[in-house]
């Protein structure tokens, strides 16, 4: 190591270093088991950081990968740069008037400067510019060398790491996610020496905990993956990993009769709890069966992390897949195990089931006074009566029943006093619709209690019924004004009560399902239904500019221009479904060849009316159009009122631009010719009050003067 050393530090001396040298890399973390859910994360995050750190040393390198598994975090960097260029470095000082006196003699801020550079000023350049002339210091800083780079980039990539606690172990003043055993470094075939967590650096990894725990030499970077799996019985890469646990998953089902549901989430979260993935089929007693389908779902995916199985129906069988970690040599013992620890799960499930059909959902309607749903609001109760009124209101304006919607709003948080939903939370809704059909609530009700919570997360379905879609916006515009009333709105990343959520689903329901109503007059029916005090103008006001950012959002997700929403927003922000027609037709509209100068004509035409320092007539006079130009202006933007007048009270936004494309010539024309701003004061307001009207017709639709050329 010492003759190593010492030939390195001769080529640096003889400047014969090769800065064209290339030479793999890996580098691996060894820990105890890591958080599965956040495994993904973790790799995508270590890798982006080691990325980060060799752009930030400027060494280039040809691709990188990312192994992760529960028991490592690791990058394999291809054809790196085994040291950095060198750099060249330039210093501008002072002026040379400011650095020479008439003597030519160095001033003290030229000696100044030489002396921060180290150096006399007879070794300082002149940079000459056309502003101007400078002294200036050129130098080369060599390049350093990678291997002496990558202990600082492995460590700042671990500390930049999205880990909320970080722990530690021994003595150590070092922490991370999980306590460290193993650390490999190596830059072709040499190990990069240093030290972290108390451990030295080297080549040894380690395989599968049970199979081969073990040290694995590692001679070079680009063995190491097919070493791990050959050796170690370790899949490292995470993406190899979940393809072969849903090749897995799926083959063992078909042994069955059905197939494996294979949810990505869970998929990903098995993926990190094995490194050398195996597929067990279990079985359970078909009598529970008789339980709801997403219970036992549940039960199996949330719990034991097991992939349901269903016929070619769709319904679920008494079987499930569970991945192993382990190679048993006896599987029935592991298949036992496992039926063995989710037979009692069930068996609860089944309980809670048969428990809570004891008594009619309605039942629970009282105890729902002792919920506290936020303390200026009162209890679930509270909510629950006023979102009872205005679900009947909206469903009453959109189509659906009036008794209807109170009966399910009444019903709708009654399985939240369950035992079902206090075990299994996620199921909030779900179980309020079995138990509400066990009761013999009318089917619209029944699937409305589930239906208001839709949707739970972004991409989530909607609600697929009028009675749903009205008690699941009433239930969550309720929300956004009550805790904006409450004075808890969203700030920055905090979003205790998921308002952004709430918003995006009311605009979605709204939007997707076709339905006309007014983002600002329901939120004020909601205010108006708040405890005394609470509903004021102001929190409805800060209500509607919270749904029109979410729906600007929303709409600029689906491609919308920036330009385009602000257009139509500046003349109708209150109707979802209204704005995204509009939208529609203004985006056809700018595609037309009239668009771009009828866009700059209305944009001149709001500037002349803004700076207008006289009232503007509400009519035109047409005895005081003198000029050609003017009237026939007057004439053409009649002639498309008369046309346009219509289309708009049918909606039909598209046609009524196309009719207004029209006016692009006559327009022109006008602006031409005519001087708006005429001495004659009766002229001037006559032809205000002209492009006040031309205006008004494009503002019945968008201000198309805000679109982007």
């Amino acid at each position: 190591m010492m003759a190593k050393k010492k030939a390195a530090a001769g080529t640096a001396k003889t400047g014969a270093k090769k800065t064209d040298a290339r030479a793999d890399l890996l580098l691996e973390v060894g820990t105890e088991e890591l958080p599965p859910r956040a495994l993904p994360g973790l790799g995508e995050a270590f890798a982006a950081g080691i990325e980060k750190g060799l752009a930030d040393a400027h060494l280039a390198h040809r691709g990188l990968r990312l192994f992760c598994s529960p028991r490592r975090l690791a990058v394999l960097v291809s054809s790196l740069q085994t040291c950095q260029a060198d750099q060249a470095i330039e210093r501008r000082g002072p002026a040379l008037q400011a650095a020479f006196d008439e003597d030519g003699c160095p001033s003290k801020a030229a000696q100044g400067f030489a002396r921060s550079c180290g150096v006399e000023v007879e070794a300082l350049e002149k940079l000459e510019t056309d502003k101007g002339a400078w002294l200036v210091y050129r130098s080369t800083r060599p390049g350093a060398d990678t291997a002496g780079l990558v202990p600082d980039i492995l460590r700042r990539a671990l500390e930049q790491l999205p880990v909320p606690r970080r722990m530690r172990w021994g003595a150590l003043d070092e922490a991370f996610v999980r306590p460290v055993h193993w650390l490999v470094a190596l830059l072709g075939r040499e190990v990069i020496d240093f030290e972290m967590f108390g451990i030295r650096s080297g080549r040894a990894t380690h395989g599968h905990r049970f199979h081969h725990p073990e040290a694995i030499i590692v001679p070079a970077p680009d063995e190491y993956e097919a070493l791990l799996e050959s050796e170690g019985r370790v899949i490292a890469d995470f993406d190899r990993r979940r393809t072969a646990v849903r090749g897995l998953a799926e083959e063992a089902a078909v042994g069955t009769g059905g197939r494996a549901v294979i949810d990505a989430d869970l998929l990903d979260e098995v993926t990190a709890m094995v490194e050398w993935p195996v597929a067990v089929v279990g079985s359970f007693e078909e009598r529970f069966l008789a339980v709801p389908p997403e219970v036992l779902i549940t039960t199996m995916k949330a719990n034991q992390k097991y992939f349901h199985v269903v016929d070619e129906r769709g319904e679920l069988l008494p079987h499930f897949i569970t991945i192993s970690n382990i190679d048993s040599r006896e599987p029935e013992r592991v298949r036992e195990g496992n039926e063995r620890v989710v037979r009692p799960r069930l068996s609860d499930a089944e309980f809670f089931w048969n428990q809570d059909r004891r008594h009619p959902l309605a039942s629970h309607v009282e105890s729902l006074k002792t919920v506290v749903f936020q303390k200026k609001l009162g209890s679930l109760h509270d909510k629950m009566r006023r979102i009872a009124t205005l679900a009947a209101d909206i469903a009453e304006d959109i189509g659906a029943s009036r008794a209807d919607a109170l009966r399910a709003a009444e019903l709708c948080k009654c399985d939240l006093m369950t035992e079902m939903v206090y075990e299994f939370p996620e199921l909030q809704g779900i179980m309020g619709r079995y138990y509400a059909r066990h009761d013999g609530e009318p089917e619209a009700v029944a699937v409305a209690i589930e239906e208001h919570y839709l949707p739970r997360f972004a991409g989530d379905r909607l609600p697929a019924t009028p009675l749903g879609r009205a008690l699941a916006i009433a239930d969550k515009l309720d929300t956004v004004v009550g805790i904006f009333a409450a004075g808890q709105a969203p700030t920055g990343d905090r979003d205790p009560f998921a308002l952004r959520r709430a918003a995006l689903g009311i605009l979605r329901i709204i939007l997707e399902g076709e339905l006309a109503l007014n983002i600002r007059e329901w939120s004020g029916r909601a205010a108006a239904r708040l405890p005394d005090g609470l509903g004021k103008p102001e929190i409805v006001q800060a209500v509607h500019a919270f749904l029109l950012d979410r729906l600007r959002s929303l709409f600029q997700e689906q491609g919308v221009p920036a330009d385009l929403f602000e257009a139509v927003a500046a003349c109708e922000a209150d109707h979802p479904l209204d704005m995204a027609r509009r939208m529609e037709a203004v985006g056809a509209f700018r595609k037309l060849p009239e668009a771009e100068r009828l866009a700059a004509a209305n944009k001149r035409i709001a500037n002349i009316l803004r700076k207008a320092e006289v009232p503007i007539p509400e009519h035109v006079d047409p005895a005081r159009l003198v000029e050609v130009p003017e009237k026939d202006l007057y004439a053409a933007t009649e002639a498309a009122a008369a046309s346009v007048t219509p289309l708009l009270e049918g909606g039909d936004y598209s046609g009524a631009l196309r009719a207004l494309a029209a006016l692009r010539d006559p327009v022109d024309r006008f602006f031409d010719a005519v001087m708006v701003m005429a001495e004659d004061p009766a002229l001037r307001d006559n032809r205000l009050a002209l492009l006040h009207r031309l205006h008004g017709l494009f503002l019945a639709i968008a201000d198309i003067s805000r679109l982007q050329s």
